[in-house]
């Protein structure tokens, strides 16, 4: 009998395909990053993360209704960045977006904000990546942050969503959409930095409120694991990159591929795996 090296965790087919000819807007943690890419080298319109990487669900429902809205960012916006960075950025972007002055970074993130907003507004498959049930609230605004920017830590007051506040958030905002159809996933990098099993629990209050929220919409939601297939399936150190906690490159490669044979018919993935092997061979540059 052949001994099995591994956990194999089947993630089935989508019942909220996509398509080639989808408009798609990625949004949430790092992971969403390398799946949107991914998905643009293989000629998908896709559009990633317009405010950069982002972590809880608050944020990127937050996110979504300034899309939506497409009011432009201010000089009230502005903040300053701590630990002597010596830029502005604003508490809805990551640090990515700072810039020198004010007026750098808020021409730089209404010009990335009027992009964005058309597109989501086109778009009919949304991308939800969530990495943390954890979110940090500046005490004197109130509001739940995108980046702490490194300011003092005493800003801010640090929380964990519930269950029920989790999947009341997404409920909303599947149902404020009901133009789009969301694949949601849980982010397989641990945030360590609560621990192994604050991690776990962080993690688990992400699960269970898309088991609700795609149970209330099974027309229109679905869950991606990717999350498990990293976990289970590629448990051996062999797939992560030397932090122990991000995925290799050949362990993203590898959960792309189980997202391509999820997301989309066989015959359309074909094409799309032939058109990224074309992207990458012109991106290929002779060394003489």
């Amino acid at each position: 009998m052949m001994i099995k090296w591994q956990t194999p965790v089947s993630e089935g087919k989508s019942s909220v395909p996509l398509h080639e000819g989808d408009d798609i807007m990625v949004l949430g943690s790092c992971f969403a990053d390398e799946i949107g890419r991914r998905l643009s080298e293989c000629g998908m319109d896709v559009c990633v993360n317009p405010f950069g990487t982002l972590y809880n669900p608050v944020s990127v429902c937050n996110s979504i209704s300034r899309l939506q809205c497409g009011v432009p960012f201010t000089r009230e916006d502005c903040v300053g960045m701590g630990a002597g960075a010596g830029l502005v950025c604003s508490f809805s972007h990551h640090t990515s977006f700072a810039r020198p002055t004010p007026e750098a970074f808020l021409e730089h993130a209404n010009a990335a904000l009027e992009t964005a907003s058309a597109r989501w507004k086109a778009s009919n498959r949304v991308l939800i990546t969530l990495g943390t049930a954890w979110v940090y609230r500046h005490k004197e605004s109130g509001e739940v942050v995108a980046n702490c920017l490194k300011r003092p830590a005493g800003e801010f007051s640090r929380e964990r969503l519930t269950v029920p506040q989790t999947a009341a958030l997404l409920k909303s905002l599947v149902q404020r959409y009901p133009d789009k159809f969301f694949v949601f996933t849980v982010s397989p990098i641990r945030h360590l930095s609560d621990g192994a099993h604050g991690n776990q629990v962080s993690k688990s209050i992400l699960l269970l409120a898309l088991e609700e929220v795609c149970a209330a919409f099974p027309d229109r939601t679905v869950y991606f694991p990717a999350y498990e297939i990293l976990l289970d399936e590629l448990r051996d150190y062999r797939f992560y990159a030397e932090d122990m906690v991000h995925p290799s490159l050949q362990a993203a490669e590898y959960v792309f591929g189980k997202f391509l044979s999820f997301a989309f018919p066989d015959e359309e993935r074909s094409r799309l795996e032939e058109r990224r092997k074309a992207f990458k061979a012109s991106q290929h540059r002779p060394m003489h």
